[in-house]
């Protein structure tokens, strides 16, 4: 069994999570590309675009904070999977903390 076959959580192995986020950023990109050009007719005059382009601005945004959220995961993973068994994940303190407060920060007030 390779690395990228071992079950990370669930019925998840690492080649999903991998999989996954390669997928998500293809969707995100078609998305984007799609907003843009649903709202481009929109744009008339100057004013215009200032409303428009902060929202593409924060839509585009929240999707890398989800990549990256997955990405941290996925190594989170890979360090796990190449502990050989310690309790720690391979992470120090610092890095969990880091994590939880990334988490953190999607969570609704």
């Amino acid at each position: 069994m390779s690395q990228f076959d071992k079950v990370v959580f669930g019925k998840k192995t690492f080649a999903n999570i991998l999989e996954e986020i390669y997928e998500n950023q293809k969707k995100k990109d078609k998305q984007v590309t799609a907003l843009i050009g649903e709202l481009k007719p929109m744009i008339e005059e100057i004013g215009d675009a200032t409303l428009i382009v902060p929202l593409i601005k924060e839509y585009m945004e929240i999707g890398v904070k989800n990549d990256d959220l997955l990405i941290k995961m996925a190594a989170l993973a890979q360090r796990a999977m190449s502990n050989q068994g310690g309790e720690s994940l391979g992470i120090s303190e610092e890095e969990k903390q880091q994590l939880l407060d990334e988490i953190n920060k999607f969570k609704p007030e």
